[in-house]
């Protein structure tokens, strides 16, 4: 498992790119990789989420 500054780092990374497959996104017929590509980067976000709590709550115990 990684330590919290990296995945405080990662997450910061992931905000950032999602924040531009946003950007780059078309208002009307998105193509079917660029939305992955954001599904996949939203789900990597969720997991970094998931595993920093569990850090913390971990630290607590």
């Amino acid at each position: 498992m990684k330590t919290l500054p990296e995945l405080q780092r990662r997450l910061k990374e992931l905000e950032a790119e999602i924040a531009e497959a946003r950007r780059r996104l078309p208002a009307h017929s998105v193509k079917p990789p660029v939305m992955h590509m954001l599904l996949d980067l939203e789900d990597e976000y969720d997991s970094v989420m998931q595993q920093i709590a569990a850090l913390k709550n971990a630290g607590r115990s």
